[in-house]
């Protein structure tokens, strides 16, 4: 003992009342080994020594300065306990760690042993890009790492973060957030049971399920990925869902950019509009905000929702926007009140036309369709179809040049074929039915086909049937002007020839059946989509492929059309 005596006696003539021009060098010897830990006194006003049970405490009293490695302490004053070797501070403490994080309290406790540090009382933590603040904060000067337990916040620029629990690592200015995670930005409020934030790149880690709401009222589930603060960007992952207004996709990772408005979406995707009752699957989706334009590609597939009969379409690319306001504006009525619905709401979706691109294909229990290319515009409900269409009600078959489908509340009201517009329906093996005109309307009755009406040099051959439904005969109408096929149940149940019509029958002992076909007959069959599950099948000739023959169905999409069904 008298060794430190004397070295308080030169040490209190030294620093009492002014500032050494070399730092005194104060030992710790370590409580687990031999070695010696220097802690070196800059200043001090007044150096006291007390002793107690043999333990002698040396305090230090006014703008005391001390230094530990590369960390500088600030104290109103400080007592060190060279028996448990500890050093407590006391009012405005301070310290510099590395010249880059600074730490304020009321109170702290550093063990010099194992260089740890509790901080208590109005704690703050700065490290240049944000503010730690906390009640209590315990440093580890070897690691560099701060973890707080009952509550803490930081306030980087505009954000501020809270959490029950925490941990502050200075070498790369993270912060591990635990329980109860809230963030609060001026763009979004997020909230989370852990989270890791970094104040210097502005970047939050979603580790944990995450809730997101953005000021315009979108909400993010996620529990992996990111968002980048400082460039407005971030990516989501592990099946996160989006949910705007009335609107919600979910994929396997979702990446969007403020800046530029466009957010990309991967891995079988679903899009649901519950306004329009419909529903996208896709395995990418492009959407662009500032545009409000959307575009699908790998194997989409829309779904019109319906209790009963939804429709489903398929093709290569979908994409979809607004409406342009040229067409909007004109002295329709209709369109007219569209317009102003438009100004009301900019995104009103029914007020979107949706393009469907190549080997489009269309079923539903009542109608089924093929065609290159769709048009659809939700202002109408038209489905356009372009370029070789086919399209079958019941046991027919329709083509022509161009095809509309009229829909009333999502299901078939009327098809509309024009320019050499054929229908066909099989009555027996190598025996059709078959009906041609300029053009051709179709009408359905609760989405159910009820009659045709073929119109303009109008063709027909038809097969008679006794009331037993035996074959008697066949008719060929050369020449009519209007010609309608009317539907029970599905199914032919008689065709009227109006005005002036042109024909003969033939008994069906003496028809030649083989010479029976119209101009451009052919029965395309094979092309119909017979179930949902074969929207994604091309089929190929019929002679390779049965009829009965359903083709293969990738069972992760399978599992999804029919959760959506």
């Amino acid at each position: 003992m008298k060794k430190p005596a004397l070295f308080l006696a030169i040490a209190i003539c030294c620093l009492s009342g002014f500032e050494t021009l070399a730092q005194i060098s104060v030992p710790f010897k370590s409580k687990t080994d031999d070695s010696i830990h220097n802690v070196f006194i800059w200043h001090s006003d007044t150096l006291r020594e007390l002793r107690k049970d043999s333990i002698a405490i040396q305090s230090l009293f006014g703008h005391v300065k001390l230094q530990s490695e590369k960390t500088f302490f600030y104290t109103d004053s400080l007592a060190m306990n060279h028996k448990d070797n500890i050093i407590e501070a006391f009012g405005h403490v301070h310290i510099n760690d590395k010249d880059s994080t600074d730490i304020y309290s009321d109170y702290m406790k550093y063990f010099v042993d194992t260089k740890k540090i509790i901080f208590q009382k109005n704690v703050q933590l700065l490290d240049g890009k944000g503010t730690l603040s906390t009640d209590e904060l315990h440093y580890d000067m070897n690691m560099h790492i701060g973890d707080y337990y009952n509550g803490g916040k930081v306030v980087n620029k505009n954000t501020t973060v809270t959490s029950q629990e925490g941990t502050y690592y200075a070498d790369t200015k993270d912060v591990y957030f635990k329980k109860n995670v809230k963030l609060k930005d001026p763009a979004y409020d997020l909230s989370a049971d852990s989270l890791i934030y970094n104040s210097e790149k502005q970047l939050a880690t979603f580790i944990t399920t995450t809730f997101i709401r953005d000021s315009s009222g979108r909400t993010i589930s996620t529990r992996d990925g990111f968002y980048d603060m400082k460039n407005h960007r971030a990516q989501f992952g592990k099946r996160p869902t989006i949910t705007d207004k009335g609107e919600t996709i979910t994929a396997d990772n979702i990446h969007f950019e403020d800046s530029t408005g466009i957010s990309t979406a991967q891995g079988n995707a679903v899009f649901q509009d519950t306004v329009q009752n419909l529903t996208l699957i896709s395995n990418l989706m492009i959407a662009n905000k500032k545009t409000n334009t959307f575009l699908a590609t790998q194997q989409p597939l829309i779904i019109l929702k319906q209790d009963k009969d939804s429709i489903y379409i398929t093709g290569d690319t979908v994409f979809s926007a607004n409406i342009p306001d040229s067409v909007l504006r004109t002295p329709d009525s209709v369109q007219g009140m569209a317009i102003v619905r438009k100004a009301a709401n900019p995104n009103d979706s029914s007020l979107r036309y949706l393009q469907i691109y190549h080997h489009v294909r269309i079923f539903s229990d009542s109608l089924q369709a093929v065609a290159d290319s769709v048009y659809y515009s939700g202002l109408d409900s038209i489905f356009r179809l372009y370029i070789n269409p086919v399209a079958w009600a019941g046991g027919y078959q329709v083509t022509g040049d161009t095809m509309f489908l009229y829909t009333k509340n999502k299901k078939p009201d009327r098809l509309f074929a024009f320019e050499n517009s054929l229908v066909v329906g099989k009555s027996y093996t190598n025996m059709y039915n078959q009906i041609k005109g300029n053009t051709l309307n179709g009408y359905f009755k609760d989405g159910v086909i009820d009659y045709m009406r073929a119109k303009g040099s109008a063709e027909a051959v038809y097969y008679i049937k006794d009331d037993s439904m035996n074959l008697v005969g066949v008719n060929r109408v050369n020449k009519a002007d209007v010609i309608d096929m009317i539907f029970l149940n599905k199914q032919l149940n008689k065709v009227v020839l109006r005005e002036d019509a042109d024909g003969v029958m033939y008994p069906i002992r003496k028809a030649k059946i083989d010479e029976l076909k119209l101009r451009n007959f052919k029965w395309l069959d094979y092309r119909r989509p017979k179930t949902k599950y074969e929207l994604f099948r091309e089929a190929p000739e019929p002679q390779a492929v049965p009829e009965e023959k359903t083709g293969p169905v990738n069972e992760e999409r399978k599992d999804t059309i029919q959760g959506l069904r």
